[in-house]
């Protein structure tokens, strides 16, 4: 299970792009060995997917219950974070 400091959480709900994508890329570059970022948007990023995955990022993506989406990413090569 992820604790707090394997987790980037960015929080872009209601931000006008580009801002959400962005945020997504500085947190990228700070992204430590055995983190993972939570994305927290009020829409599912698809040009955002793209670019992790031409990076070497796997996403998953979770709508929530309120309409809005729980994007979790990861480098490709490490384990899928929990949920």
């Amino acid at each position: 299970m992820a604790t707090p400091a394997d987790e980037i959480r960015v929080d872009a709900r209601w931000l006008e792009p580009p801002e959400p994508m962005e945020q997504v890329l500085h947190a990228l570059a700070l992204l430590q060995p055995g983190q993972h970022i939570r994305l927290l948007l009020h829409r599912e990023p698809f040009p955002l997917y793209s670019i992790l995955d031409s990076r070497g990022y796997r996403h998953d993506t979770a709508p929530q219950t309120d309409g809005s989406y729980v994007i979790l990413i990861s480098p490709a090569q490490d384990e899928p974070p929990a949920a």
